[in-house]
C-alpha cells in the first residue's frame, strides 16, 4: 500500500460489522478515511459516525432529523462516487444488492459482508466484476479464510470445508428448539454481530448462505463445499488440495481481522489493536460433521443453492420476513423452516434470471409470507 490515503465508503454503518469497520479504519486513520457512510433506521449511531468521521457525503434510510454539511446521496450514488477507492457493503438482506452492483459497474474494490448479494444474485455480480474489472474481497471470517488459504496457489481447491460453531442450540432437542425464545436466539456463544445475521446463526441458514456465497466467490462446484461443526470458532476454514495437503486459517474470532484484512489487501498492518490468538493455550480443537436433520434450514439452503435459478432469492427472502416474524414475537423458532420451505414449494424456478426476474421473485415470496401470517 503506498503512502496514499485509500478513501472507503461504508455502507450500513450503523450495524454491527459498518461498527467494526470504523473501529478499524479509526485505529489506522493514517491509511483510511471514510468518505462515505450509510446507515439505516438508528439516527443516533448514524449522527455520532458523521460527527466523529466528517464524511463528504452520508445516506440514511428515514429522514434525518439532523443538519450535516455533506452531500445527502442514495446508496448506489455514494457507492459509485469517483473519489471512493473501496465499498464496505456491510448491509442486511437485499438492501446490498443494487449498491454493491452500482460499486461493481464503477469499477469499484468491493469489501463484501453481505451474504445475500451473492447468494441472490451470484452469477450477476461476478459477470459484473469481470466485465469491469472491479475486485469483490469478502469480509465474513470464513471466507476471508479461504481467500488467505488460497493466497499464492495456483491449483484449484479440491474441497472447501467452512468450519460452523453450531450456534446456541446445537445439542438442542426438537423439543428445546420449539420452545426457544428471541433472547436465547440472540445470544451467540463466539460472535458479537447484527440480529439477524445472529439468529441465522443459531438456525445454520447462515451456513448454508455462506456455502452458495463460497461457491461464486472461489468459482468451486457445491458438492465440493463441506460444513464442519467447529465449536472453538478459532480455524475459520480449511482448503484441501489435490495433492492431499490441507491449509487452514486461524485467528481470534474478532469480526475485525477479517474488515482489516480486505482494507488493507494484499498488506497485513498492525496498530489495529486486535487481539492476537496464544496458540499455547489452545487445549484441543474439535470437528465434527454436521447433522442436516436437525437444523432444516440448513438442508433447505444447501437445496435451494443447488436448485439454483431464483430458488436462492426466494429462499433469501422468505426467511428475511419469517425472522423478523420470530423477532417480534409473531412465530416460534422453528417456524422459521416451516414457512422457508413452503414458500420454496410454492415458487415456480427461473433458470437463469434477469436481476428484475431475480428482484420479483424476491417481491413474491416476501408477499406471499406476509399474506399467510396476516390469515
Amino acid at each position: 500500500m503506498d503512502g496514499s490515503i485509500k478513501k472507503v465508503a461504508v455502507l450500513g454503518s450503523t450495524g454491527s460489522v459498518g461498527q467494526q469497520a470504523l473501529d478499524v479504519i479509526r485505529a489506522l486513520n493514517a491509511k483510511f478515511r471514510a468518505i462515505g457512510l450509510a446507515g439505516g433506521g438508528n439516527l443516533r449511531i448514524l449522527e455520532r459516525q458523521i460527527k466523529e468521521f466528517q464524511p463528504d457525503m452520508f445516506y440514511s434510510s428515514i429522514t434525518p432529523d439532523f443538519a450535516y454539511k455533506g452531500d445527502f446521496l442514495s446508496m448506489e450514488e455514494i457507492a459509485s462516487h469517483p473519489d471512493v477507492d473501496l465499498v464496505i457493503v456491510a448491509t442486511s438482506g437485499k438492501v446490498g444488492l443494487s449498491p454493491t452492483l452500482a460499486a461493481l459497474k464503477a469499477g469499484k474494490t468491493v469489501a463484501l459482508a453481505n451474504k445475500e448479494v451473492l447468494v441472490m444474485a451470484g452469477e450477476i455480480i461476478t459477470h459484473t466484476a469481470r466485465l469491469h474489472k472491479a475486485q469483490i474481497q469478502p469480509v465474513d471470517s470464513e471466507h476471508s479464510a479461504i481467500w488467505q488459504c488460497l493466497r499464492g496457489e495456483e491449483s484449484k481447491p479440491q474441497r472447501i470445508f467452512l468450519t460452523a460453531s453450531g450456534g446456541p442450540f446445537y445439542h438442542y432437542s426438537p423439543a428445546q428448539l420449539s420452545e426457544v425464545t428471541v433472547e436465547q436466539a440472540l445470544h451467540h456463544p463466539t460472535w458479537k454481530m447484527g440480529k439477524k445475521i445472529t439468529v441465522d446463526s443459531a438456525t445454520l441458514m447462515n451456513k448454508g448462505l455462506e456455502v452458495i456465497e463460497a461457491h461464486w466467490l472461489f468459482a468451486v462446484p457445491l458438492e465440493r463445499i463441506e460444513i464442519l461443526i467447529h465449536p472453538q470458532s478459532i480455524v475459520h476454514s480449511i482448503v484441501e488440495f489435490v495433492d492431499g495437503s490441507l491449509k487452514a486459517q486461524l485467528s481470534f474470532p474478532d469480526m475485525r481481522l477479517p474488515i482489516q484484512y480486505a482494507l488493507c489487501y494484499p498488506e497485513r498492518l498492525s496498530g489495529a489493536g486486535l487481539p492476537h490468538l496464544d496458540v499455547s493455550k489452545i487445549q484441543c480443537l474439535k470437528f465434527e460433521p454436521v447433522n442436516l436433520n436437525k437444523f432444516p434450514c440448513l438442508k433447505l439452503a444447501l437445496s435451494a443453492g443447488r436448485q439454483g435459478g431464483t430458488y436462492p432469492a426466494v429462499l433469501c427472502a422468505a426467511n428475511e420476513v419469517a425472522l423478523e416474524l420470530f423477532l417480534n414475537q409473531r412465530i416460534s423458532f422453528t417456524d422459521i423452516a416451516t414457512i422457508v420451505q413452503g414458500i420454496l414449494e410454492q415458487h415456480q424456478n427461473i433458470a437463469q434470471p434477469s436481476l428484475e426476474e431475480i428482484l420479483a421473485a424476491d417481491a413474491w415470496a416476501r408477499e406471499r409470507v406476509r399474506k399467510q401470517k396476516s390469515r
